[in-house]
């Protein structure tokens, strides 16, 4: 399949995943790196009760907060 009909396909809203070769997709700057942080007691607290009432994970909560931070200073 060509890309312009790849492209007509998508725009119409049909489902194109068919087409993909989602095996060597890749998610450009998104690669992980594990780091450490130590917090306080407290604040723990305060991120696993934020993130229990979102009904996420602590880890979930420290990067969606991290990101919007990040977004506010350096927007794209």
């Amino acid at each position: 399949m060509k890309a312009h009909e790849l492209d007509t396909r998508f725009d119409e809203g049909d489902d194109i995943s068919d087409e993909l070769d989602l095996a060597k997709a890749k998610r450009p700057l998104r690669k992980q790196k594990r780091v450490n942080v130590d917090f306080p007691t407290w604040m723990l607290d305060s991120l696993d009760r934020e993130a229990a009432r979102l009904g996420v994970t602590r880890q979930s909560i420290i990067k969606i907060w991290l990101a919007e931070r990040l977004e506010q200073h350096h927007p794209h």
